[in-house]
């Protein structure tokens, strides 16, 4: 599958406005990573968002998004937005947003899982 490169270039113009981040390809498509987690992605004329779980069913109410499922299975926290509502930076920019506050949360919760499980060097043997 590919991905709808005017749809990548709006995204990579508004993240490359606001962070650093980089491209990945996954799920056929294209993904923005902010601090090595997902923010957003584009599969075909589709933006994905990760919204995070507590948002999930906020975001579906929204027009024209429904769940991510690409593997037949429902992605909880993660939704497809259609091209209706992504075609204006105006439209677009919300859901970017709402990625890059996952994105954060993300992080840091990944940052203090390997601060606590960090291994501790063994004490010398004399």
């Amino acid at each position: 599958m590919s991905y709808d490169e005017t749809l990548a270039a709006k995204v990579r113009q508004a993240l490359t406005a606001t962070t650093e981040f980089e491209e990945r390809k996954m799920f056929g498509g294209l993904c923005f990573m902010v601090d090595g987690a997902m923010c957003c992605g584009v599969i075909g004329d589709e933006l994905i968002v990760r919204v995070g779980p507590e948002r999930h069913d906020a975001a579906l109410e929204q027009p024209h998004t429904r769940t991510f499922d690409f593997s037949g299975r429902p992605s909880r926290g993660m939704i497809y937005v259609g091209p209706e509502a992504t075609r204006t930076a105006a439209a677009l920019d919300p859901w970017l947003a709402q990625g890059l506050a996952y994105a954060a949360i993300a992080a840091r919760a990944k940052a203090a899982k390997a601060a606590t499980t960090a291994k501790v060097p063994k004490a010398k043997r004399p």
